[in-house]
């Protein structure tokens, strides 16, 4: 019965936020009402949706999100390329549990997970 699911993330600044998702990842921002507190972003199956919280402290924050794809080898060039920064326990590798995976961190300290079945 489920269908499908987008995640909702801290973020102190939208404009930081929106920046970094589009120009560092390639997302485009999905709908076509500006929400003042509230930004949602898509980048081809996936929507990931933010909400305002000023006073998040990015040391303190555990928002994460597992993101599959189908393709991680030229997805992670196509960010390495964009000078985007790879979490440095996250570099690309294969895992013992099957899966070939990397991480990034966010403005706001969201661990972004990335994997593909092997």
């Amino acid at each position: 019965m489920l269908t499908d699911i987008s995640p909702k993330l801290p973020m102190r600044n939208k404009k930081v936020t929106r920046d970094f998702y589009i120009h560092q990842l390639g997302f485009k921002e999905f709908g076509t009402t500006d929400y003042e507190y509230y930004l949602m972003l898509e980048k081809d199956h996936i929507q990931l949706h933010f909400f305002e919280f000023k006073k998040l402290n990015p040391k303190e924050n555990y928002g994460q999100v597992y993101i599959r794809t189908d393709n991680i080898e030229r997805f992670y060039q196509t960010l390495l390329d964009n000078k985007t920064r790879v979490h440095p326990n996250g570099l690309l590798e294969t895992k013992p549990w099957g899966q070939k995976e990397f991480s990034l961190l966010d403005p706001d300290s969201n661990l972004l997970t990335f994997g593909e079945s092997i």
